[in-house]
């Protein structure tokens, strides 16, 4: 049975395997906002630490 069906298991193995990536994606999603703040926060560091670095030659 199994040397018969075993495309069908597989794909049914892969469906269930992408919707759950899916699933915990949408859950574990961050806000638009969130994202952006940390996006600012980041390039704020980055552009100090860089004046520091040239500050430091």
């Amino acid at each position: 049975m199994l040397k018969k069906n075993w495309k069908k298991i597989g794909m049914i193995i892969l469906i269930f395997a992408c919707i759950f990536n899916i699933m915990s994606k949408l859950i574990n999603k961050l806000s638009l906002n969130k994202e952006l703040i940390y996006s600012a926060e980041y390039m704020y560091e980055e552009e100090q630490n860089e004046e520091s670095e040239e500050n430091q030659k």
